[in-house]
């Protein structure tokens, strides 16, 4: 919803609330989504349009009292009318293409969602996940503790020192230059990818107690000293059910929309004209 859209309810339920609303009493059980509540110049507004405004409203305004809100909305839909009514008969082209679009883009939207709240079934998250993780051979992982200063020089000299018996934690405390200087350089665990490149490389080489480096990153230079590691438990579905919910839904739009634009007769004859026409705001007119 639009920052005017908001000020302009905000305003019509202000107006209710300070008026109080007596919305006529009806049968319930004889109200449809057809049900016409007013009418402006003939175009009849629906206990439907009613329905479907309050489900798109602000979460601020959505536990109002109904009488309120009813008043609210009714009043914000009788408004729209009439002004949509002032300047339909003299819509510019922007204004008809703007209305093509916002019409293709909603129902595009309606397909994707539909389709995408189709693909999600316990079933289907059980297939994938096992696929994913049930079979895959456990990932390791690494307790390490690094040193990262900005020169190779610097980080040479400070490998020379932990050779020599200087403490590491010590060190990274008193020299590193990251967030984990604090706790001695402690970066925790951590699995495959969580890691720039050149580090995750250099790990995977090591044994514990082992301290490499210097090696370089976009961060800076780094002496790397491995603590442990460890196989790590497959997640649980739930503990990946967000991501597993994300790749179903991609996969059977990215699916559905191949199928759409493969069965569809499309013309395309864009060939031949210059891109740049795009910032041509002349070709829509006043």
């Amino acid at each position: 919803m639009s920052k005017q859209m908001k000020l302009w309810l905000g305003a019509a339920l202000l107006s209710a609330w300070t008026l109080g609303a007596q919305p006529a009493v009806s049968d319930a059980a004889k109200v449809t989504a057809d049900t016409v509540v007013a009418t402006v110049n003939g175009t009849a507004i629906t206990i439907g349009h009613m329905v479907v405004l309050r489900e798109k409203l602000p979460a601020e305004y959505q536990n109002l009292a109904p009488d309120v809100l009813f008043k609210g909305i009714l009043d914000q839909l009788v408004q729209q009318t009439a002004l949509s009514q002032s300047v339909e008969a003299n819509l510019t082209k922007r204004n008809t293409l703007s209305l093509e679009n916002d019409r293709r883009e909603y129902l595009a939207g309606t397909a994707v969602d539909g389709v995408a709240s189709a693909a999600v079934t316990e079933a289907a998250l059980q297939a994938l996940y096992e696929a994913r993780f049930a079979q895959a051979a456990p990932a390791t992982e690494y307790l390490a503790s690094h040193i990262i200063v900005a020169t190779e020089a610097e980080a040479i000299a400070l490998k020379a020192e932990i050779d020599g018996g200087a403490d590491f934690a010590g060190i990274a405390k008193a020299k590193s230059t990251d967030g984990a200087a604090a706790s001695g350089g402690d970066l925790g665990w951590f699995g495959p990818g969580m890691m720039v490149k050149e580090f995750e490389e250099a790990v995977v080489k090591m044994k514990p107690g082992e301290v490499a480096g210097p090696l370089q990153t976009q961060f800076g230079w780094h002496l790397v000293k491995l603590m442990d590691t460890r196989s790590a438990a497959a997640p649980t579905l739930d503990a990946v059910r967000d991501e597993l919910v994300s790749e179903l839904q991609q996969k059977a739009v990215e699916a559905h929309i191949a199928e759409l634009t493969a069965a569809a007769t499309i013309a395309r004859s864009e060939t031949g004209i210059d891109p740049a026409i795009l910032t041509d705001q002349t070709l829509l007119g006043n």
